[in-house]
């Protein structure tokens, strides 16, 4: 029986507080957004578990802590703090890609993205499993796209201004005095390709390194004063510069950006070089009919990136059509698959999304295929050289003078919208993506960079006899 106090302290309304009228039931679903995030997360870390066989990978969202792989002296140990839930489903529905785009944007934070890289790599086969079936159709449409119009005439010149009609200021800002932006040879006297990381870098190694590169191809092409060197791929004018001053020859160089042709003809005057190099702003296929037969020597430095597997045989076909037919020689180099991962049909990936828009790596054997037969055997094979040990420590140059010297008051001249933080930000770590990105694939063996040197039939090396 109850007494006095406590009956007087229960009370009721004349609606207990377990009901609710059927006017004022609510139930919260969540979003389909979340839901899609919730599964995407699960789906990953599953696949994780799976594939983190070689490192190990602590990650941390609001949801806990996962840790996936083992640590063992020397292996990677990654960290990697998930920002936003749209992280996962970037990764889910495109796998590097959803990264590189998380990672600019800011969802992820890493402690180090060398070490992310390189897990990745080391852990390739485990992480198809992430492919979902629409990255696999987009994947298998974006290729077929970029293998038949992503190098029209038209589409490569929106590629250049994509590319390359940036702000001179930038690659001045990161590329060395001579404005190569290609592989650099590293010899003894920079310590090597890892002098960087045992003694530290110095001052001037990297146009050392540059100018080593732009003289080696050049004594590869046999070029000797008065000769006429034809470049495709202009650059900043930086081998046509050294082929003139140094090796006395006479240069034409295309390119189909406008802001490297200026620079490139500045640089060109400066020099007073004016008289014997001319800058064309021209596609390749439009080269005259004044060039036939015309050269001593030709020269491509990582150019054939931007012609596209349909047109190999054409471009080497105008190579031919502008070599003298004797005593001629043609270098190219370029970024290249190795033959078990080369494939004419390239889908979208970080670089051809951001960076080089429809672009497509050769592999070696494509282009020496593409010769003989554009040529119809007029070039005769004579050396093959694979310089990707040489790019890991160009590209670590590269972004340890993007980090010194690209500040948000100097890039907003040509970037107006970076005057927003966030946006220059995000536009800082595209770049050092890059960098990260382009490294571990050359040195773990993903990708490769080859040069190739060509002479005419019966064309004699040396005096051997």
């Amino acid at each position: 029986m109850l007494n006095a106090a406590t009956s007087s302290a229960l009370t009721f309304s004349s609606t207990p507080n377990f009901y609710r009228s059927p006017s004022s039931l609510s139930i919260v679903l969540p979003s389909p957004k979340t839901i899609l995030a919730s599964y995407a997360r699960s789906s990953v870390l599953a696949v994780m578990e799976k594939a983190i066989t070689r490192g190990h990978l602590t990650v941390a969202d609001s949801e806990g802590v996962h840790h996936f792989g083992t640590r063992s002296k020397g292996s990677n140990d990654v960290y990697l703090k998930v920002v936003n839930s749209d992280f996962w489903m970037r990764i889910l529905f495109s796998q590097d890609l959803g990264f590189s785009e998380a990672y600019m944007i800011g969802d992820v934070e890493v402690d180090s993205l060398k070490a992310v890289m390189d897990l990745w790599l080391e852990n390739e086969s485990g992480m198809d499993s992430l492919s979902s079936a629409v990255s696999r159709i987009t994947s298998a449409i974006s290729g077929v796209s970029n293998a038949f119009l992503g190098q029209t005439r038209s589409k490569a010149r929106l590629n250049a201004i994509a590319s390359y009609d940036q702000s001179n200021e930038l690659f001045k800002a990161f590329l060395s005095q001579e404005m190569m932006y290609s592989c650099a040879l590293w010899s003894e006297a920079e310590g090597g390709v890892r002098g960087d990381l045992i003694s530290g870098p110095t001052p001037g190694d990297l146009e050392a390194a540059q100018l080593r590169k732009i003289r080696y191809v050049l004594t590869a092409a046999k070029v000797k004063p008065g000769d006429r060197i034809l470049e495709f791929g202009s650059g900043w004018g930086g081998m046509a510069i050294e082929a003139a001053r140094t090796f006395g020859c006479e240069v034409d160089t295309l390119t189909l950006s406008k802001e490297q042709k200026a620079l490139a003809e500045e640089r060109i005057k400066a020099a007073g070089l004016q008289d014997v190099i001319r800058v064309h702003l021209m596609d390749y296929r439009e080269i005259p009919p004044s060039f036939e037969k015309a050269f001593d020597a030709f020269v491509s430095i990582e150019m054939l990136e931007h012609v596209g597997s349909k047109h190999y045989h054409d471009y080497f076909k105008l190579v031919d059509f502008a070599l003298k037919s004797s005593n001629a020689t043609a270098v190219v180099s370029a970024s290249t698959f190795p033959e078990s991962r080369y494939s004419g049909y390239q889908p979208e990936d970080f670089m051809r999304k951001y960076m080089w828009p429809n672009s497509c790596l050769p592999s070696a054997t494509a282009l020496i295929t593409a010769a003989n037969t554009g040529s119809e055997a007029r070039f005769t094979l004579e050396g093959v050289e694979n310089h990707a040990a040489h790019y890991p420590r160009t590209l670590r140059e590269w972004g340890r003078r993007l980090d010194a010297n690209v500040r948000q008051d100097l890039i907003v001249r040509d970037y107006p919208s970076l005057k927003d933080k966030v946006e220059f930000d995000a536009f800082r770590r595209k770049w050092q993506y890059l960098f990260a990105y382009a490294g571990a694939g050359f040195a773990k063996g993903y990708i490769t960079c080859h040069m190739l040197t060509f002479t005419r039939p019966n064309d004699c090396p040396i005096n051997c006899d």
